[in-house]
């Protein structure tokens, strides 16, 4: 295998295009996939954020939405330029294959170092804190071995596997992702490795804005991009109750590879990797298993979807539904996730009306997304 596959294909965004798309997914009630439906809807970003509030207002938002705005977007991007950072589109070159084709994949991608990692195939190194020797040994192998295969190593620059998996590939290339912001690295022990790569043949990657501090509902986040970035995951050492086990479970989800390697039964940090491999996980005893495992993955074109842009056309000319219609649909919902399709078949409407009246709701912060495309009243409605 090269150590760097095909450039892929992409559309830059204009500088305007930029500026709104950050704007946009720094608005309130913005995540990843309402971003994409209101693109998809009103076909540009621009014209998204002019809707904003209408959509919240209609969707019984009981404050003004809050829009990022111009000159705050041009602050980012300012900062990030300061620091040697740029933001990457989901429908540009330099955006990680793998990662745009999940559910959810974040639309911008703030990135510092060598960017041409990131065309090439990626395996995640993942584990405990409070690592064993032997543990963060065994890590360091995986991480070595595959770097020299010419993968790249995906790890989230915590402690104990996580920074043995860095270092070990520091060499050939390596990807922090963080929690929070570029500037906010955690922990701040590893800030001096973090350095390393961003200026040696490896990159720190982030979905967060500059100055965001991580809390850990955002470590999740962060997992769900090592995950999404890589063909498959190996988890060294992980507790029953772990975020190792998190990143697993996305990559299952994602249709990755996910290794694990066996452990005491007497040791707590091989509990989670233990219950793993009950549950499926592919054993791995030296670094070679994952390397004749990704072996046929790396040489496939497995990520060839269309890149994803602003669309030519407009749909906001749709008429939005009536109060009556958004009634039945807002009945519809509960706490308990439904399926969108069981939404549109029960209430009889035209897939585009529900559509509509759930980014409506999503705008006024009263949907809850769920993993598959599944939604909720939010807690309180």
């Amino acid at each position: 295998m090269s150590a760097e596959s095909a450039r892929p294909k992409g559309i830059a965004l204009s500088d305007r295009q930029r500026i709104a798309w950050l704007r946009l997914i720094r608005s309130d009630n913005v995540g990843p996939a309402t971003f994409r439906d209101l693109i998809n809807h009103f076909g540009s970003a621009e014209a998204a954020l002019a809707a904003l509030p209408e959509l919240s207002a209609r969707g019984g938002a009981t404050r003004a939405i809050k829009i990022a705005t111009e000159h705050e977007a041009h602050r980012e991007l300012e900062i990030a330029r300061r620091f040697g950072a740029r933001f990457i589109g989901i429908g540009e070159p330099d955006y990680p294959q793998a990662l745009r084709q999940i559910d959810g994949a974040p639309p911008l991608i703030a990135v510092k170092g060598d960017v041409s990692i990131l065309h090439r195939p990626a395996v995640g190194v993942v584990g405990s804190r409070n690592a064993s020797i032997s543990g963060a040994k065994f890590a360091a192998m995986i991480a070595r071995d595959c770097g020299r295969a010419g993968y790249a190593v995906v790890s989230g620059l915590a402690r104990g596997i996580d920074t043995a998996a860095h270092r070990a590939s520091l060499d050939t290339g390596t990807v922090a992702a963080l929690a929070g912001g570029l500037d906010q690295p955690y922990p701040p022990e590893n800030v001096p490795l973090l350095e390393e790569i961003c200026e040696g043949r490896g990159l720190a990657i982030s979905e967060m804005p500059f100055g965001w501090e991580p809390r850990a509902r955002d470590f999740p986040r962060r997992n769900r991009l090592i995950a999404g970035m890589s063909l498959g995951v190996a988890v060294v050492e992980a507790a029953t109750r772990s975020g190792s086990l998190i990143t697993a479970r996305l990559a299952a989800e994602f249709g990755r590879l996910v290794f694990a390697v066996p452990g005491s039964p007497l040791d707590p940090r091989c509990q989670g990797t233990n219950g793993l491999l009950k549950d499926g996980a592919m054993i791995i005893t030296s670094p070679e298993d994952v390397i004749e495992a990704l072996a046929p993955l790396s040489q496939l074109d497995l990520f060839s979807a269309p890149v994803a842009e602003e669309p030519a056309g407009n749909g906001s000319d749709l008429a939005p539904p009536d109060d009556s219609d958004r009634a039945r649909i807002a009945d519809a919902l509960g706490p308990t996730p439904v399926e969108i399709d069981d939404i549109i078949r029960h209430t009889g409407l035209p897939a585009a009306s529900v559509y509509l009246v759930l980014l409506e709701l999503d705008i006024a912060g009263r949907l809850h997304r769920h993993p598959g495309g599944m939604v909720s009243l939010a807690m309180g409605d």
